[in-house]
């Protein structure tokens, strides 16, 4: 077999079992948690054995708010949250272009309030709920914390290698790119410009916001490293806890991290332990 071929097989593969659902025993899938018109936005749940109820963790994939869906990109994470014995969620929400800003925001909320609502079903301690987004979901995530209100306030909020301004990803690509979409123009105007930092967490700082752990690699050459450095030191600035777990030599996803032997994960699970007690 020529190589461009046995490459072209090798990459099929790959993209074939990237399309498959991660198997975590116990995983129930495809429920609706809300209805935007004519699409359907579902979650799949996890939920231990025993009688809880159980510190839970809602989770928000990546995919630069134009792809990716609930068994995509967020997924190292199940098993870990599995095994530690945490109730977690993971979501879809809606994309763009299709959609626009602030349709995927809104679908984060909405996740957030029905698993309140539907907290004795799924042994949800409604007091103990962290939500936990990568790439464009850590964005989502950490504008969930920022924005919260008496529905949607969470207890920890975990964004990883998260774009928390928006302004400066677009300066360091010199394009929208697929921010384009989700602002609904692809001109880099005034009017732009001023929505990229309309909704970017950042500049929504303030005192009393639950705690956050950031995770992310210092050689993550799509949102650098830096916007977490930023972020962290604004958070303390207010009185806020923020604490930054930072991968040496990682890059953007967490995929490859497993290849630095990292234990991030492990980290996080102590960290969420401690902080939702």
């Amino acid at each position: 077999m020529k190589l461009a071929a046995l490459f072209s097989l090798l990459l099929a593969l790959t993209l074939q079992a990237a399309d498959k659902p991660v198997n975590v025993p116990g995983l129930k899938q495809d429920i609706e948690f809300a209805k935007e018109g004519d699409v359907s936005l579902t979650l799949d749940a996890f939920v231990p054995e025993g009688t809880g109820p159980f510190a839970t963790c809602i989770l928000v994939h990546g995919g630069g708010f134009t792809k990716g869906d609930k068994q995509t990109f967020i997924t190292p994470l199940f098993e870990p949250l599995a095994k530690a014995g945490f109730t977690w969620f993971t979501v879809n929400y809606r994309l763009a272009p299709q959609h626009q800003w602030p349709a995927c925001a809104d679908d984060v909320a909405s996740a957030i309030q029905w698993v309140k609502a539907h907290a004795a079903e799924y042994k949800v301690d409604v007091k103990h709920i962290a939500i936990i987004g990568e790439s464009a979901g850590g964005h989502l995530v950490s504008w969930a914390g920022v924005m919260g209100t008496s529905e949607t306030r969470v207890a920890a909020v975990v964004p990883i290698y998260a774009p928390h301004d928006l302004g400066v990803q677009v300066k360091k690509r010199g394009a929208l790119g697929g921010l384009g979409g989700l602002i609904g123009t692809e001109e880099l105007n005034d009017a732009a410009w001023k929505k990229l930092a309309d909704i970017s967490p950042i500049h929504f700082i303030k005192p009393g916001l639950p705690p956050f752990l950031q995770i992310h690699g210092d050689a993550d050459t799509t949102v650098p490293h830096s916007q977490s450095v930023n972020f962290e030191a604004k958070m303390k600035a207010a009185g806020n806890a923020c604490d930054l777990i930072t991968i040496p030599g990682g890059g953007h996803g967490m995929g490859g991290w497993a290849k630095l032997n990292s234990n991030y994960a492990a980290q996080m699970i102590e960290w969420l332990r401690k902080t939702l007690k």
